[in-house]
């Protein structure tokens, strides 16, 4: 059983281009995450924002008060963790977080769940 997507009640996409985000299947957003797809310091015609896509892939956890800047690229099966800031694109399987975000860990494997299959309590990473 596959369950698509959840957004928690407090995730917040970008309302200004929401259609400037996509995001794969058996994705998670966490509570207090923020997904945005425009660049405000930049302005096009009549003074309006930069419009830009964002994608986040299949099979993803964005935890609690991530925030995603426009114009990037998240991988298939990668968890940004809880307070990271993403500014640049990360590669599938991989694990980012911190302040701006940079990958901590690569080689991860989610289920359709958005819960990482390679690693237990009990065994810890295994590949």
């Amino acid at each position: 059983m596959q369950f698509s997507n959840i957004i928690e009640g407090s995730g917040l996409l970008d309302k200004l281009y929401p259609t400037g985000i996509h995001i794969g299947a058996n994705t998670l957003i966490a509570g207090g995450a923020i997904i945005l797809s425009y660049d405000h310091c930049n302005h096009v015609r009549e003074n309006q924002p930069y419009l830009l896509d964002t994608y986040i892939g299949n099979n993803c956890f964005i935890a609690v008060n991530a925030i995603v800047l426009s114009y990037v690229k998240i991988g298939d099966e990668v968890i940004v963790g809880g307070g990271s800031v993403v500014t640049k694109d990360f590669p599938p399987n991989s694990i980012a977080g911190g302040n701006p975000a940079m990958v901590l860990r690569t080689g991860i494997r989610m289920n359709s769940f958005a819960a990482i299959e390679n690693w237990s309590n009990e065994n810890g990473w295994t590949t």
